[in-house]
């Protein structure tokens, strides 16, 4: 077996045993897995995923990291941010960093942050490109709606039982 696909193994081993552990174990662990991704890409999508990761807990400092989607070919998943429900997601391409919120067509983008998936039913994404430069108040602030939308609606289903 080659180098990379032990070391593949290996995380993805790792991975299923942190997800085992208790609540707080498993978010220092996604929050770890979410910097050892930072530090593998080592260009710009690693800065820039960084960069969204701050704005996001600026956004929302009750928000909850997690790694979703763990398999062979992504070994360390694709980071998560929750609050009541997931806020947004944050994807590595090869040239561009996608911020996906499953509930974006029930946000109000104002500034027009929303460049992909302009068409679906439910969610919206913006894709960051290289040398792309963020609206990063205009992102804290649709980033606090997704949240604002989440709580709203676990509120109502909490209500309603």
């Amino acid at each position: 077996m080659s180098g990379i696909k032990q070391l593949q193994r290996r995380e993805t081993t790792e991975v299923s045993e942190a997800m085992k552990k208790s609540g707080s174990q498993r978010v220092r662990s996604a929050s770890r897995l979410i910097d050892e991704r930072i530090r593998e890409l080592g260009d710009w999508r690693g800065e820039m995923l960084s960069r969204l990761r701050a704005l996001i807990k600026q956004a929302d400092p009750n928000v909850v990291e997690e790694v979703k989607w763990i398999k062979p070919t992504n070994p360390l998943g694709t980071a998560v941010w929750s609050h009541d429900g997931l806020i947004c997601t944050g994807e590595i391409y090869k040239n561009a960093v996608k911020m996906t919120f499953p509930r974006g067509a029930s946000l109000d983008d104002l500034s027009g942050l929303f460049n992909s998936s302009l068409e679906a039913k439910a969610w919206r994404a913006i894709d960051i490109r290289e040398g792309d430069k963020v609206n990063e108040e205009a992102l804290i602030t649709l980033i606090r709606a997704a949240v604002a939308l989440n709580t709203s609606s676990a509120r109502a289903r909490k209500h309603n039982t």
